[in-house]
């Protein structure tokens, strides 16, 4: 146990070091160095807590994971997102915790958590405020993301996976089926003596295989939306739209006209801010023409066209472009978006449409 306290404490730092050399850093990688780095003293404590006590103390890993989770990924999403003072506050619930196992000198071990003793009181709420604190960031988070991956399709014409954010995804999953194992594993302790303090082993296991996945993932990491939304980008419910449908009807004109005579598809960097500022059109208006009266997302407007491209490039035989080059000439950004793309739309393959 007492090697893991160490090899995280090293690894946390190292990987906030990394993120420190991070070029063009973000909100985001700014926050993230500073999770690294709280991640690496919880480890630091623990190997201190061999050191001096000869146990670890009760650890509120917890308390501190969910809302540095929470913000991170809210500080990648959120395009109006800051560092504030204020966030700190997120934290009180782990300071506290964390500096009262100190003064008490709580064990951190599951045997003799329902002795009637003078910290009985601060075990229990303690493990109320770890559950209570994991269920609220945890579906917070997972909203988010949620709420997300419907929102990039109106945003992008190409969504490569650090704009899909797949693996925090994957975060979030793991997350919880650590969780639940934990709160399983700690059951049992408190009934079953199991000769060894298997709960903090494999919370701090888990912890340190979860500073890999961060430092890892988070380094490759890049910001999702560049531009701040303007006053005039809000967002409107459709249902309550100001939008008349004559203004409707020139926002559906001036779209279909500027795709069809100065194909911007072709850019594979093509989003919906440059497509708002070329139209002179609030982003949230052109959007709402797109999925109302459309009937398609910017995602599968601007990839319609592009798969024409390609399906006309494709039968001209005097054309000798490559398949895959074909599919970055006409915007798309990956092989794999583009066959994915093309036989979602096509039932085909570029391959079998060109012999056919």
């Amino acid at each position: 146990m007492e090697a893991i306290a160490w090899v995280g404490f090293s690894q946390g730092l190292f990987a906030a070091i990394i993120m420190l050399g991070k070029r063009n850093r973000s909100v985001s990688d700014k926050l993230l160095t500073a999770w690294l780095s709280l991640l690496a003293i919880e480890f630091l404590t623990c190997a201190i807590d061999y050191s001096v006590f000869d146990y670890p103390l009760l650890s509120s890993s917890f308390l501190l994971f969910n809302p540095a989770f929470y913000l991170y990924v809210q500080s990648l999403i959120d395009t109006k997102f800051k560092l504030k003072y204020l966030q700190l506050l997120h934290l009180v619930p782990f300071v506290f915790f964390e500096s009262f196992s100190y003064i008490l000198h709580i064990p951190h071990a599951m045997q003799g958590f329902l002795a009637q003793d003078s910290n009985f009181w601060f075990r229990v709420i303690f493990s109320l405020a770890s559950i209570l604190s994991w269920a609220i960031y945890n579906y917070s988070t997972a909203i988010t993301l949620y709420r997300h991956r419907k929102r990039i399709v109106n945003e992008f014409s190409n969504i490569e996976s650090n704009k899909r954010v797949g693996w925090l995804l994957f975060v979030v999953f793991f997350y919880n089926i650590y969780c639940f194992a934990a709160i399983a594993i700690a059951m049992t302790s408190v009934f079953v003596d199991l000769g060894v303090p298997l709960s903090p082993i494999y919370n701090y296991s888990a912890m340190l295989l979860m500073v890999y996945i961060l430092g890892f993932y988070g380094l490759q990491q890049q910001v999702i939306f560049v531009d701040i939304e303007s006053e005039n980008d809000k967002p409107q419910r459709y249902s309550q739209s100001l939008l008349t449908p004559t203004r409707k009807s020139k926002i559906r004109q001036s779209l279909e006209s500027y795709f069809n005579n100065e194909k911007p598809y072709l850019n594979p960097d093509l989003n919906m801010d440059m497509i708002s500022s070329a139209l002179g059109y609030p982003k949230y208006q052109v959007t709402e023409v797109l999925n109302m009266d459309i009937g398609k997302n910017f995602f599968q407007f601007v990839n319609e066209y592009r798969v024409a491209e390609v399906k006309a490039m494709l039968k001209d035989t005097s054309n000798l472009y490559s398949i895959e080059a074909i599919g970055y000439e006409c915007g798309f950004s990956s092989k794999s978006s583009f066959f994915t793309v093309f036989k979602r739309l096509t039932g085909l393959t570029p391959q079998q449409f060109r012999n056919s």
